[in-house]
């Protein structure tokens, strides 16, 4: 009898240690993630270099969160449930306030694919009306198979593509717990429903993808004269920090959203006078001095296809 009494409590001393030695759930995301402070009350995850890939698990776009005294606000919510649970341990690491409210700024695949996880919190997720369907689009679908096949198992069939419970109509203002935020519509630019979020007493502006920092942006075939315009409003709000959608955070913020603001003016100039000149493509892109962002990251990736579709665009704009 007082063997087995030994015995059971030895079974009981090393549980803890056995609970430690438990290998990771087979889609837990193991991908190192850290917040980083802004400002007094904002924070914000700085996603891995590259596409998405098993590699980097999908962490490769950033998000980004408030803390208030009466509740957390998100932006954007990554791009599986596995890192947007990664996303709320550290929170938890800095605050017990309830998760409420997540802004998407927009609905392409890295930046909502988590939003499941803070449903399941209680947050009631904001967006703007452009977004309203796009889970639900044929494009949609498509991506959602390309991503469990590149991303399984942390993108699955469990995963939810949720729409928001708020369609914003435009520009946005609200407080929660002392501190007040600015949403800003800015699209059509990276996607036609670009959000922006200031956060006011910070000085903090979470951006999405109308910036990336230190690389050549992924333009396509947007609307490059709105985005320009996106840009100027922008700057108008005068942040101190800017969290882009990808790469780090900048303490230089006009800075950056003059470069990017810049390089789409630059393509406009040299690709709508060969559109409206019937100059052929290759001829015109060729003949273009790309010296200035030739070195820079995403260049050989990104440029000439970005060049290409806002020579279309002009085409048919008229090339103006």
């Amino acid at each position: 009898m007082i063997i087995r009494l030994l015995f059971s409590l030895l079974c009981l001393a090393l549980l803890p240690a056995a609970h430690a030695a438990q290998p990771p759930r087979i889609n837990e995301a193991t991908v190192p993630m850290q917040a980083v402070q802004l400002g007094p009350h904002s924070y914000f995850v700085q996603g891995l270099p590259g596409a998405a890939s098993s590699e980097n698990q999908g962490f490769m776009s950033n998000a980004g969160f408030v803390v208030t005294r009466d509740g957390v606000v998100v932006f954007d919510a990554l791009a599986s449930p596995p890192l947007a649970e990664k996303l709320v341990s550290l929170i938890r690491k800095i605050t017990q306030q309830p998760i409420k409210r997540v802004i998407v700024s927009h609905y392409h695949a890295d930046h909502f694919y988590g939003l499941q996880v803070f449903k399941a919190l209680g947050a009631e997720i904001w967006a703007y009306r452009l977004a309203e369907g796009a889970t639900r689009s044929e494009g949609a679908a498509e991506r959602f198979a390309q991503r469990k096949e590149a991303l399984f198992p942390w993108v699955d069939d469990t995963t939810q593509l949720l729409e928001a419970d708020r369609f914003l109509e435009g520009d946005t203002d609200f407080e929660m717990g002392g501190l007040h935020f600015a949403l800003r519509y800015v699209g059509p630019a990276h996607s036609s429903e670009d959000m922006a979020m200031l956060v006011k007493e910070d000085h903090v502006l979470y951006a999405g993808d109308l910036v990336f920092r230190g690389r050549i942006p992924f333009v396509g075939d947007a609307d490059s004269r709105a985005w320009i315009a996106a840009l100027d409003k922008l700057i108008a709000l005068d942040p101190k920090v800017l969290v882009p959608g990808h790469g780090a955070s900048s303490r230089v913020p006009r800075t950056d959203l003059v470069f990017t603001r810049d390089y789409l003016k630059f393509l406009r100039d040299k690709m709508g006078p060969a559109a409206r000149n019937l100059v052929p493509f290759e001829e015109a892109y060729e003949k273009t001095d790309w010296s200035k962002y030739r070195t820079m990251p995403a260049f050989n990736e990104a440029n000439r296809l970005n060049a290409y579709n806002q020579y279309l665009r002009l085409e048919q704009e008229g090339g103006e």
